[in-house]
């Protein structure tokens, strides 16, 4: 059965979900500079494709600034994917579970998680550190590269942090099941995601409508 989480602190409004509330601007902030930062590399990708072409006077460092830019778009937007359980899930299993077996997994899953992102962390911050006391620089332009390295460390704390409310969330309902959610991404079924996305279209379609035409 194929499932669909659905964003977290909406059922719940206990600690746990005010502290993700409270959390949740940063997420959205990191989630901006990754969405401005793939912004930015798409105009500069068309001016670096017309200078070539018709000046043929590229963007001098063009290469390098993609390559520092990819850490801001690959991480920055974790805690935010994971808060709306937005990222990928192995949900094949976990969708046929109920109860505190399924609470009980996804802790399981979730402290995992919390152990891999934590010596990511660590290891991340070793390699700004060192990149930062050797001013490491980018081949062609010679551009500084620890800015990028430092966002590694940054984006893996904020993801760290979710995790650690989300395993927070799934404590609670695996001592009891009965309780609100608070924290954790709950899984829809099909019928209950499809019938959200049919409510979404027709309201989008009675918007239409009711737009005055010029």
């Amino acid at each position: 059965m194929n499932t669909q989480p659905s964003a977290p602190d909406k059922i719940g409004t206990g600690p746990i979900a005010r502290l993700g509330q409270l959390f949740a601007p940063l997420e959205d902030a990191a989630n901006m500079v990754a969405g401005f930062a793939i912004f930015v590399l798409m105009v500069l990708g068309i001016a670096q494709i017309g200078l070539r072409t018709i000046f043929n006077s590229p963007i001098t460092g063009y290469i390098d600034l993609v390559e520092l830019s990819m850490a801001s778009m690959a991480f920055l937007g974790a805690a935010y994917c994971q808060r709306l359980g937005a990222h990928i899930r192995m949900e094949l299993f976990i969708g046929g579970l109920r109860g505190r077996t399924l609470w009980a997994a996804e802790s399981l899953a979730t402290l995992v998680g919390l152990g891999i992102i934590g010596v990511l962390i660590g290891y991340g911050w070793d390699h700004f550190l060192r990149s930062y006391q050797l001013g490491d620089s980018t081949i062609d332009a010679e551009f500084p590269v620890w800015p990028s390295k430092l966002l590694v460390p940054v984006a893996f704390s904020l993801w760290f942090v979710r995790l650690a409310i989300q395993f927070a969330g799934s404590i609670r309902l695996l001592i009891n099941p009965t309780l609100a959610p608070e924290g954790v991404s709950v899984l829809k079924d099909v019928s209950e995601h499809a019938r959200e996305e049919i409510e979404g279209a027709l309201g989008e379609a009675v918007n239409q409508k009711s737009e005055p035409k010029p």
